[in-house]
């Protein structure tokens, strides 16, 4: 399990033209990196399959896919995975509503890429 992560809105901020990574994205990033120590994740090298069971802090509405930015990237960010372009399969599931809220994530290889 991880930490709940900021969503977009909160993960990057605009000085003038450039974007950078918030206060908030760069403590998340760190909480990731420990939590990834701490379990022990290796890097899954090659193309990957990712499946996010996000389990949110509370029963207000949100959209699920602003968790993966920042998500993904602190996951390159811990070497779990090399980079998010070599995702193939993409999922991701509301869970129910847990205390501080929490995201687990199950990553696989890929042998095949599946075509719809």
């Amino acid at each position: 399990m991880l930490p709940w992560p900021p969503s977009n809105n909160t993960y990057y901020r605009h000085v003038g033209s450039q974007t950078l990574l918030s206060r908030r994205g760069r403590e998340y990033r760190r909480e990731v990196e420990t939590e990834c120590m701490i379990q022990r994740a290796r890097l899954v090298p090659g193309r990957v399959g990712v499946v996010v069971s996000a389990f949110p802090p509370d029963r207000r509405r949100r959209d699920l896919d602003n968790l993966l930015k920042g998500l993904l990237d602190a996951l390159v960010h811990s070497r779990v995975i090399e980079d998010d372009s070599q995702i193939d399969d993409l999922r991701i599931v509301r869970g129910e509503v847990i205390g501080g809220g929490s995201v687990r994530v199950d990553i696989r290889a890929v042998t095949e890429v599946v075509r719809a």
